[in-house]
């Protein structure tokens, strides 16, 4: 009985999760032929609430790619990759907590904030290196253009997803 249960909670599951991931597919098939361009795909994944790494998403791509890429995707071999990423809660987004840990870290005499220039240097010198295309999109939504600082509990509230 309580399989039963289990099995049906779960297909309740898998047929929200398919009526998302379709939703998002298709605002980028504009075509309206199931397919989508394999620079949109980061985007749909995101924009389901996942938060995978670049590596990750490469990883990903190369799941659901044609063995010969023709730089779309298929929504047919996106669907059961992504059913999977979601039911394991795959790529789930990092706290609040942790994040704002993080940018204590960088800010040891405990201001509030990063200069403008501080956050360019730590996102480009250390760990995985954002692209200046990154650079330049966080810094357009993380920083203040009066004080050209970011304020982190500002900007960790305003990125952070809710989960609900």
């Amino acid at each position: 009985m309580a399989d039963d249960r289990d099995r049906d909670g779960t297909e309740v599951a898998v047929a929200e999760f398919h009526k998302k991931i379709k939703e998002a597919f298709e605002v980028f098939d504009h075509e309206s032929n199931n397919t989508v361009d394999v620079r949109e795909v980061g985007t749909i994944i995101r924009s389901l609430g996942c938060c995978p790494s670049e590596g990750e998403l490469h990883d990903l791509i190369a799941e659901v790619e044609e063995e010969e890429p023709t730089g779309y995707i298929r929504f047919e071999k996106f669907l059961p990759v992504m059913t999977e990423v979601l039911l394991e809660r795959r790529y789930r987004p990092i706290p609040e907590d942790i994040l704002l840990r993080a940018f204590e870290v960088l800010d040891p005499a405990k201001r509030g904030f990063l200069s403008k220039d501080e956050l360019i240097k730590y996102m480009t010198e250390e760990g995985e290196p954002f692209s200046q295309e990154e650079m330049e999109e966080m810094l357009s939504a993380a920083i203040d253009p009066e004080s050209n600082s970011i304020h982190y509990k500002d900007y960790i509230t305003m990125m952070v997803i809710d989960e609900n």
